[in-house]
């Protein structure tokens, strides 16, 4: 199950997420977000945990939980939309 942490300090290290989380069960994965131009941590990631009960059981545990000063948002990741469902913007010219 993937999972979507939000909130997260910017200068958190993988590795604390990483413990946080293996505390519930395996981690497989974890993907920090970054920007595409700065590579700067946008400040969430996506956890990639194999079995559904120590993800739904993570995600109940750390919802809100105050980590280095911030409430972290945590809950089921939201499959990404395709970008072609925006609404185009036309040339008027």
């Amino acid at each position: 199950m993937k999972i979507y942490v939000g909130n997260i300090p910017r200068e958190t290290p993988e590795s604390k997420i990483r413990e946080a989380f293996e505390k519930f069960g395996e981690v497989s994965d974890i993907t920090f977000v970054r920007d595409r131009y700065t590579n700067v941590f946008k400040g969430f990631c996506f956890i990639e945990m194999p079995q559904k009960e120590q993800a739904e059981s993570a995600i109940a545990s750390m919802e809100g939980i105050m980590f280095n000063g911030r409430a972290l948002v945590v809950n089921q990741a939201k499959p990404k939309t395709e970008f072609s469902s925006r609404p185009k913007k036309f040339n008027r010219y």
